[in-house]
């Protein structure tokens, strides 16, 4: 059966992928507008999304909906991080100014995917890890927040990881071993 992945983001995209999912870009995603996203959740939205592009497809489709949440901020930017300030750099430098002073600097990236089909939510996984916002960033890789989120057992931000070694212990990469394993559960339904 046919997954189809329902997001534009490039970043997003090479981390389903490397994965091992056997995934299809939604064949009409760009010339569709961008679902809403007006939930106070990342369960939610990722939902919200899932339901509106599923309408445009047959079979089974994800959306995921993801974010950095900072314990300082009181868990900001959470499910506002993609347009927190504007851009990946605009973020970036919101976070950095609003963190100055900060002790306690410690920080989750969470996702969500949802998995539709036909009108129906079949499932969501979650993924979290743990991490802490740097001072100033470290690395040239990732996306996002990455250079400014240090994953404390390797004493690197997710900038500087591999994008192998970074899938094994991310967000993301948690949430889709969950779907997987539902997937693997349910293959001959």
């Amino acid at each position: 059966m046919k997954l189809y992945l329902a997001t534009s983001n490039p970043g997003k995209i090479r981390e389903f992928e490397g994965a091992g999912l056997e995934i299809e870009m939604l064949p009409s995603m760009k010339s569709l507008p961008l679902a809403p996203e007006t939930e106070d959740t990342f369960e939610a939205n990722a939902i919200q999304k899932a339901l509106y592009y599923g309408a445009h497809c047959e079979g089974w489709l994800i959306a995921e909906d993801s974010g950095l949440e900072v314990d300082a901020l009181g868990g900001a930017p959470g499910v506002h991080s993609a347009r927190w300030a504007g851009d990946d750099m605009a973020n970036n430098a919101r976070l950095v100014r609003e963190m100055a002073g900060q002790a306690v600097r410690g920080a989750r990236y969470v996702c969500v995917i949802a998995l539709v089909e036909g009108g129906r939510v079949l499932g969501t996984f979650r993924g979290t890890v743990e991490g802490e916002i740097l001072e100033a960033p470290r690395g040239a890789g990732g996306f996002g927040y990455d250079p400014y989120f240090l994953y404390p057992p390797f004493g690197q931000s997710f900038a500087e990881v591999p994008k192998e070694r970074k899938a094994g212990v991310s967000h993301r990469g948690e949430a889709i071993q969950k779907l997987i394993a539902w997937m693997r559960e349910n293959a001959s339904r």
